[in-house]
């Protein structure tokens, strides 16, 4: 399943702003990723048409079974991605900005052997 790079910015921005504050409004996710909340509001109605997300009738957002797994992948290759950067000796700030951009573009096999890499110096 491929998504554009946006789309999976704003679903990795609900998982985690949900496992941070436990609840998700279109606000939350404008003032994560730095975008209007009009852009907000036209990419939750996009998303719930599409069946990525849920919206009840107190404007909290949660994630469907189809977007956790993309946000869950997103936010997988974003984690394994700065901490192998990091161990590499890239600053933090750095990683976690790079990481941001790698995540949408790494091919699977370059990913999986990068995990598997860390995997093997813990």
């Amino acid at each position: 399943m491929i998504i554009k790079e946006s789309a999976e910015n704003y679903l990795e921005s609900i998982l985690v702003i949900k496992s941070d504050k436990g609840h998700v409004r279109s606000i939350d996710i404008a003032n994560d990723l730095g975008v209007s909340k009009p852009s907000v509001s036209v990419a939750m109605k996009n998303f719930r048409e599409e069946g990525y997300i849920t919206v009840d009738p107190d404007g909290f957002i949660d994630l469907t079974d189809k977007g956790l797994t993309i946000a869950k992948r997103v936010y997988e290759r974003h984690q394994i991605i700065s901490e192998a950067l990091m161990a590499l000796g890239v600053s933090r700030e750095t990683a976690l900005d790079d990481s941001c951009k790698i995540e949408h573009v790494i091919s699977e096999e370059s990913f999986l052997k990068i995990k598997e890499f860390l995997n093997s110096k813990s």
